[in-house]
């Protein structure tokens, strides 16, 4: 499948996430995969907002000391429930626990992103926040998907893009935030920094099929 974008610049992603990189690769960004190790404690008072855009920055921070010539695309995503931030679930019965506080109720998700080049001395910021809204559904039903390997890895024990679906009854705000990095955020930041560039379309020839848009008719 043809890509939308070419990657004029080494872009190190300071994340291990699977999502992520699959998000990016699937429009033509390709990365260095360079996961940060930070703590990732959550101070007194401190907002989802300002959890996820410190933890971003961290992030970057972390990788541009290692590699201050290169660009450094570092993220954060959390889930929020009643104020809470939710963690990944580390057993089957945390994972049915979350999934209870979401069913039938709206909840959400804040991703802090920070680009960074420590070496030109560039870093940019941003949050990004979607709300999710469950479908209410029975006990049986969240077991049977906390049975699942899927919520494990996951902040909130479910995963949009997957089985997960499911249990989402609308979204209101940025898909691709919710999956782990608000895309159409990020492409506009690495559009403005130069740092990938719009992959030229050639000419149509002669004889190139043109595609026709069908109605159906009463």
């Amino acid at each position: 499948m043809a890509k939308i974008f070419k990657t004029v610049d080494t872009i190190i992603l300071a994340s291990a996430s699977p999502r992520r990189r699959m998000l990016l690769d699937a429009i033509g960004v390709t990365c260095v995969v360079q996961p940060a190790d930070i703590d990732e404690s959550l101070m007194a008072d401190e907002t989802p907002q300002s959890y996820t855009k410190r933890m971003a920055r961290q992030k970057s921070a972390a990788v541009g000391a290692v590699n201050p010539e290169q660009w450094i695309l570092a993220a954060d995503t959390c889930v929020v429930a009643g104020g809470d931030i939710l963690g990944k679930p580390a057993s089957f019965s945390q994972a049915v626990a979350m999934l209870g506080r979401l069913s039938g109720r709206t909840h959400q998700v804040y991703s802090g992103v920070s680009l960074l080049h420590k070496q030109r001395g560039i870093q940019a910021l941003l949050t990004v926040h979607s709300e999710v809204s469950f479908a209410a559904v029975s006990q049986e039903v969240l077991k049977a998907y906390a049975a699942t390997d899927e919520p494990y890895d996951k902040a909130g024990a479910y995963g949009i893009q997957g089985i997960g679906a499911m249990l989402v009854e609308s979204v209101n705000g940025s898909y691709t935030n919710i999956v782990g990095l608000p895309l159409a955020e990020v492409v506009a930041l690495l559009l403005s920094h130069s740092i990938i560039a719009v992959r030229s379309v050639p000419p149509l020839h002669a004889g190139d099929t043109a595609i026709k848009i069908h109605r159906d008719t009463d």
